[in-house]
């Protein structure tokens, strides 16, 4: 097999379920949608998505470069920082804050 006919996908394609767990999100959580990429070591990168209506998502994805891929392939995902203006929008909930807070938040 030449080397132009591989079926591998370059590092930094995202990969369909990337895609479409992303593509849901937007989706469900309204236009525009916006997205921080995090680097989360060996593992690869967090893209958290933060959605028109302030829920809070995610989608792991095996590295940064795959991540801003996956910001450019989604329509209505924008690249976004945790700016004060990304932080407002987010509506974080007493269910999703005991989540966050682990074990001790269950006692």
């Amino acid at each position: 097999m030449a080397d132009t006919e591989s079926t591998e996908q370059t590092p930094a394609a995202p990969k369909a379920r990337h895609l479409a767990s992303a593509r849901a999100f937007v989706a469900e959580h309204g236009k525009p949608s916006r997205a921080v990429v995090e680097n989360i070591g060996r593992a690869g990168a967090r893209v958290v998505l933060v959605g028109a209506d302030g829920a809070l998502g995610d989608v792991v994805v095996p590295s940064v470069e795959t991540g801003q891929a996956l910001i450019e392939a989604v329509e209505d995902l924008e690249p976004a920082e945790w700016d004060a203006e990304t932080v407002g929008m987010t509506a974080i909930g007493a269910t999703h804050r005991r989540r966050m807070a682990g074990p001790l938040a269950r006692r």
